[in-house]
């Protein structure tokens, strides 16, 4: 079973090598990308299967001498970011193939479009793999490479702009990141994550701090943490749907992840508790204060991304198991319900022409099936009970509550405004989008589903698109419906990952 942990970014690397290699044949691509991406979702199943029954999985590539060589490593937190990763890609890469040609070469080319995309989930797997820092900055690479490409895809004016913002701002972060590397080996005189928590130790605590501050600012900007969140509702919202959709769902919460493991496990008794929970309540509100303000679906959807995350960074700082089992409930929950809003905000501009909301009205009586994608979706973000995104805040406020002080509550306070204000813009676009009269330049008869029927500019929705998002938006209930072992699951990864078993799991005997 142990062979297997490289196996998920090897199958994604070669998908995206074979793909590149026969580019006039897109229905062969279109196979082999779902065949991949199949496959790294049946592997992260059973991962989290033996992780949960046997214990972290740690592979030393190459045969080389312990702490020389690379590792991955597999465990329950690890296991659960993959298997969420995959099905997410691969609900968004069918939701891809049922675009009309025409949509196709102007938005996703499929020559360059599915390489590309595998690549990307090869990199977001290597970086949940990853057990070592520098394999993680490479892992961060790999996917920042492909992602610079899919942002850019069409080449219009606006997504060149957005591009290059996208590549400044994670060219700093990386150069940032290596730096941090730089500096960690250069106190430790290691880079595997083991080993640093058992020799960062030693150091003094000014040196400690100085190498946290740097791999927080570094993630932080990765995962667009307030107030190094202001270049995402420029970058993300001109991009195709389903680059938006993998890029909201899973890019950010890499950022997540890094900060997860690092702070658990380098940092576990962490001074900077105090400023997580300021930055945590400062993007929750940030972010949707500036949700509320847009007519636009897609910017508005990328400012609650923004402002969601700060349920996240809450719960890390908390640094309690308790916290931290809320924390990867609630990651898991977000990626899904953010990719599948994404996903229906795609289908709601090829709808009704536009996705702003001055150009929209009526889509409920046009579009029923539509209606209810948006809406399940919406309440689930919302924080509506009895749904996951509603299980995940009451999850978090516990914790807070059972942390306690002053800064604390204000947190827990902010997340339920932010949370009202959440369920506030998703009826925002309820009202404006569904009801009210159809414009004229929406066609009134209901939804047939027969393809590409309509106008360049408002066309009916194809099936695959429909099903794919369906299929998304049944994942993210499965995350209500299956709560209760999901979140005691949540619970045991939160204990695993502490810097005592991960250590043990890694590092043979004797090797400190």
């Amino acid at each position: 079973m142990i062979n297997l942990v490289p196996v998920p970014v090897m199958l994604a690397l070669l998908g995206a090598a074979v793909t590149l290699m026969i580019p006039r044949r897109p229905v062969a691509q279109r196979v082999i990308s779902i065949g991949c991406l199949t496959g790294i979702v049946a592997l992260a199943g059973l991962f989290i299967w033996y992780t949960d029954t046997q214990g972290p999985m740690a592979l030393w590539i190459g045969d080389w001498p312990v702490l020389l060589g690379i590792v991955l490593v597999a465990d329950r937190l690890s296991s659960l970011m993959l298997l969420v990763a995959g099905v997410v890609a691969l609900c968004v890469l069918i939701f891809s193939t049922g675009q009309d040609k025409g949509e196709v070469r102007r938005e996703t080319p499929v020559s360059i479009f599915h390489p590309t995309f595998l690549l990307l989930v090869g990199g977001i797997a290597n970086a949940f793999l990853a057990g070592d820092l520098f394999n993680l900055f490479v892992g961060f690479e790999i996917f920042l490479f492909a992602s610079y490409v899919l942002l850019t895809l069409g080449g219009t004016k606006e997504r060149i702009r957005a591009g290059t913002t996208y590549v400044i701002v994670s060219l700093l972060s990386s150069m940032l990141f290596l730096t941090s590397i730089a500096s960690i080996y250069a106190a430790t005189g290691t880079v595997n994550m083991a080993h640093v928590a058992v020799r960062v130790a030693e150091l003094s605590e000014p040196v400690q701090l100085l190498l946290q501050v740097m791999l927080l600012t570094t993630f932080s900007i990765k995962a667009a943490v307030f107030p190094l969140s202001m270049w995402l509702p420029d970058s993300y919202p001109t991009a195709p749907a389903p680059v938006t959709a993998v890029f909201a769902g899973l890019l950010t919460k890499v950022g997540i992840y890094a900060i997860i493991r690092t702070q658990t496990l380098l940092f576990p008794d962490s001074d900077l508790s105090t400023l997580l929970m300021i930055a945590a309540l400062a993007t929750m509100l940030i972010g949707i204060l500036g949700a509320l303000a847009q007519v636009e679906i897609k910017r508005m959807l990328s400012f609650t991304l923004v402002s969601h995350l700060g349920y996240m960074v809450f719960g890390i700082s908390l640094a309690s198991d308790a916290g931290m089992a809320a924390t990867i409930y609630y990651t898991a929950h977000h990626i899904t319900i953010q990719a599948a809003l994404f996903l229906v905000t795609g289908l709601i501009e090829r709808r009704g022409g536009t996705s702003s909301l001055d150009g929209l009205g009526g889509l409920l009586k046009v579009s029923p099936v539509l209606a209810l994608l948006f809406f399940v979706p919406a309440m689930n973000l919302g924080g509506i009970p009895p749904m996951s995104g509603f299980l995940g805040k009451v999850g978090l406020l516990q914790a807070g509550a059972e942390y306690g002080g002053p800064l604390v509550w204000v947190v827990m306070a902010g997340g339920i405004v932010t949370s009202l204000l959440t369920l506030m813009s998703m009826t925002k676009v309820w009202n404006r989008a569904f009801w009210g009269n159809v414009p004229d330049r929406i066609h009134a008869t209901q939804d047939s589903y027969d393809g590409d029927a309509g106008d360049d500019d408002v066309r009916f929705l194809p099936p695959l698109m429909v099903f794919a998002t369906s299929v998304l938006i049944l994942f993210s209930l499965a995350l209500t419906v299956f709560a209760g072992p999901l979140y005691s699951y949540s619970e045991r990864a939160a204990v695993s990952i502490r810097s005592e078993n991960y250590i043990s799991a890694v590092l043979p005997e004797g090797v400190r």
